[in-house]
């Protein structure tokens, strides 16, 4: 179904799926030009035009109540480091048997490596897990507000931190990072498992004074939110350890290093893999992913505030750029993706106030802000609806969020 229609309003409310799409008058006088398609039941793509900005806005909307609506996140390759185009994640997806109706890029990634700087989970597996963002560009060390979605599939935004512990017969061992190198000066520990690659990493070779010694499991078995795993071999005291394709490697260094050396062939090792925020009880998550700032919190604008709690860049937060992102609504029914061009005279970008006002203006009671520029992708049933703003046109992204349909 297409609906185009132009009227004068002095503020822009998108219209449903089955009402005619509004329009508001520009700062020219020319009007703004709302064209909505609804997709399939509860699926609706409205593409905006604003002369004010002037902006070119794309706006999925989706209706999280209707049967077989999934949202997934995506890791580019299938890998924990690579880059790829978000058009051939869809693909590669699709050729999995997955229906697709829509993607977009999410978190900030290292543009060599392609790895994501936050926490990621897939399908209810952890991919990576950090305390703080690895982000080399905050003002400060931070985590990041991520997006999340639990097992009844409600959608949450928060900066979550990784929780993860490892419990043996004689301790409890706090986990650092999950695939992911340690930070702390001190003393630091980490859990390996065959997402990172074939071998730990060696610590020490980047500060020689972080003698590591590691210990290699094998994976025996699940109990709820608790990974079984039982010692094979002695320690090894230097890192790059082998991680075996059915286990994983658990490595310390600093006073930590004792507790793992203290670990017996044939042990077992109990592992649990989470993520909290400050006060608040463990969440079990289906998927998470990353993004930079939050924008938009019970329903306030909160991007003036995004430099002092998530140590976001005025470059980034105040400048005008190609925006991602995604919200929900208050009853959490509701999901928004949304995509503004920018860098071209037909639409010059928003700061990110910009952006939480518009996210706001749709219904977003929450709302995260993913990475822009020439990340900037939407795909609606397999086509790019944006114009994205590389020379090149799709650049390759680290991850994604895609929203799938199970088949009947």
């Amino acid at each position: 179904m297409l609906i185009c229609t132009r009227t004068a309003l002095l503020t822009l409310a998108l219209a449903s799926a089955r009402s005619a799409a509004q329009s508001a008058p520009g700062a020219s006088g020319r009007p703004d030009s709302v064209v909505t398609r609804q997709l399939l039941t509860g699926v609706v793509h409205t593409r905006i035009e604003r002369d004010s900005g002037p902006w070119i806005i794309n706006v999925l909307r989706i209706d999280l109540r209707q049967s077989g609506m999934e949202i997934k996140t995506a890791r580019a390759h299938g890998q924990l480091r690579s880059r790829e185009r978000l058009s051939d994640m869809v693909k590669r997806a699709e050729s999995a048997g997955t229906v697709v109706i829509a993607a977009i890029n999410a978190d900030f990634f290292n543009l060599k490596s392609g790895e994501s700087e936050n926490n990621q989970v897939i399908d209810g597996e952890w991919w990576k897990g950090v305390k703080v963002t690895d982000s080399p560009y905050d003002t400060f060390r931070n985590p990041h507000a991520q997006f999340g979605v639990d097992s009844a599939r409600h959608p949450m935004i928060d900066r979550y931190q990784f929780d993860g512990i490892a419990l043996t017969r004689t301790a409890a061992i706090p986990l650092i990072a999950l695939n992911a190198i340690p930070t702390g000066p001190q003393e630091g520990t980490a859990f390996y498992t065959p997402r990172f690659g074939t071998a730990a990493p060696v610590i020490g070779a980047a500060d020689s004074s972080k003698h590591t010694v590691e210990a290699v499991f094998t994976a025996v078995g699940q109990r709820r939110d608790t990974a079984l795993y039982v010692r094979h071999g002695v320690a090894a005291l230097n890192g790059g350890s082998a991680i075996p394709t059915d286990g994983a490697v658990l490595t310390a260094y600093g006073p930590r290093s004792k507790n793992i050396a203290a670990i017996g062939e044939g042990d077992t090792l109990k592992v649990v893999l989470r993520a909290s925020v400050a006060g608040v009880r463990p969440v079990p998550f289906a998927q998470l992913i990353g993004g930079w700032p939050q924008i938009v919190r019970d329903g306030a604008n909160i991007a003036a505030n995004a430099a002092a709690t998530e140590g976001a860049l005025s470059s980034n937060a105040e400048v005008r750029h190609p925006r991602s992102a995604i919200g929900f609504s208050r009853d959490s029914a509701t999901l928004f993706l949304v995509v503004v061009d920018g860098r071209s005279r037909q639409s010059v970008g928003m700061t990110l106030i910009e952006l939480a006002d518009f996210m706001h203006s749709l219904g977003a009671y929450q709302a995260l802000n993913f990475d822009g520029g020439g990340s900037s992708t939407l795909i609606v049933q397999g086509k790019i609806v944006n114009s994205p703003s590389d020379i090149t046109l799709e650049r390759g992204i680290g991850n994604a969020v895609l929203i799938t349909l199970q088949k009947p």
